[in-house]
């Protein structure tokens, strides 16, 4: 029988980021750029460089630096160089209140980027969407960014996080009788991205007849998966589905292989893209057959991806991105896709007006959205092949093709 135990920290969180967006600004400052550039244009973002999201977050600002190393080297945006001021929220949501709050009045930049997760969106679009600005953000998937009548937030993904392992479940569900599972776990984190992106999944799997046995919410703050481990090993079930991003990803496959118990699929959210972070995490070996919902392939034949991986590995020293320091690229090029075609910053309304009617050619691939700012494009899936992260799903996309099961120790 299933286990249930959802907790909803994060909404109450959520509530108190925006009843606190009427505080007086007092960011804490990671700056590398200043808001009073006199002939620059001046880019403000506040990412989780400290604290629970600091793995994105980190390279999300690389992400940034990136487009920004690139943009200048072509002659920057509306004839300005392009200057970066972003803030450390410490992943805490009423600093990313107080940091956009800064960013806006005292800092006075010309334009906004997100931050990283929905948990830190939710808030800081909400002080965007006051001040009229232009909210183009890499990481915030929750369907509860879009409902809330916005019209200046745009997320620079391909799917919302529901519809983000439609792929995978579409996929898992036509399998062959002899291969596709019977039964399933779904251990999530207490997420506004996790949560949606597994029920969306669970959602189609047991419509499909595969049966739950187990499903369980953790708070953000969890460190042991011992007990949610022997849980699962109790229900023993075929596939796992895990909603994560990356420290709590890499602490439950920990412990599943300390167990010495593991599904004969597994699927995760966020930590498998995390390129060479995630294999040093968990070693290469345990990295065989696991399945991810991914935006991005280093080898897409998209525009600027080349010139990206190729500058990345430049300033950076590594030869494959991670996949958030893709996104929050892609971001950067949605905002100036909307700048260079209005010509102007002055009425940001116009920026919103312009890419709610347009797609735009990203590293990710074409992106356009609805009246929400959601986008409406499939995501893609990838796995875990040979120590290689490959693309398997959709196979029109595919840089290999989809293999049935998790082999650790391999």
């Amino acid at each position: 029988m299933a286990h249930v135990s959802i907790r909803h920290g994060w909404k109450a969180a959520a509530l108190v980021g925006v009843m606190s967006l009427g505080l007086a600004a007092c960011g804490n400052s990671s700056s590398s750029g200043s808001g009073d550039s006199g002939g620059d244009l001046t880019i403000g973002a506040s990412l989780p460089l400290t604290g629970d999201f600091s793995e994105p977050g980190s390279a999300a600002k690389q992400g940034y630096e990136v487009w920004q190393s690139l943009t200048n080297a072509n002659g920057g945006l509306l004839g300005k160089q392009v200057k970066l001021t972003i803030k450390d929220d410490a992943s805490n949501q009423n600093t990313i209140v107080s940091d956009y709050n800064a960013l806006i009045s005292q800092d006075k930049v010309d334009l906004l980027l997100g931050t990283f997760s929905s948990l830190l969106n939710l808030p800081a679009s909400s002080v965007a969407e006051k001040n009229r600005m232009l909210y183009v953000e890499p990481a915030g998937g929750s369907p509860d960014m879009f409902n809330r009548g916005y019209k200046y937030i745009f997320f620079a993904q391909q799917a919302t996080a529901d519809k983000q392992g439609l792929v995978f479940a579409d996929w898992v569900k036509n399998l062959p009788p002899d291969q596709r599972p019977k039964t399933a776990a779904y251990p999530t984190l207490d997420d506004p991205f996790a949560a949606p992106n597994v029920e969306g999944i669970r959602e189609v799997l047991e419509a499909a007849g595969i049966k739950t046995v187990y499903k369980t919410t953790y708070a953000i703050d969890t460190k042991n998966f011992d007990s949610i481990v022997a849980a699962m090993k109790s229900a023993n079930p075929d596939l796992v589905v895990h909603g994560a991003t990356f420290e709590d990803g890499v602490g439950l496959t920990r412990a599943m292989l300390k167990s010495g118990w593991t599904p004969k699929m597994f699927y995760e959210t966020s930590t498998p893209s995390f390129a060479d972070q995630y294999v040093k995490a968990v070693g290469e070996e345990n990295t065989e057959g696991v399945m991810y919902a991914v935006s991005y392939s280093p080898d897409a034949d998209t525009p600027g991806n080349k010139e990206f991986v190729a500058e990345y590995t430049k300033m950076f020293g590594q030869a494959i991105p991670p996949e958030d320091a893709a996104d929050a690229y892609a971001a950067a090029q949605v905002m100036q896709a909307a700048v260079e075609a209005v010509g102007s910053i002055d009425d940001q309304g116009k920026l919103a007006d312009w890419l709610h009617a347009h797609t735009v050619d990203t590293i990710l691939g074409p992106l356009s959205w609805d009246d929400t700012g959601a986008p409406q494009s499939d995501f893609l899936i990838g796995q875990w092949q040979n120590g290689t992260a490959e693309v398997v799903l959709p196979a029109e996309v595919a840089t290999a093709k989809a293999e049935v099961g998790w082999h650790p120790g391999s």
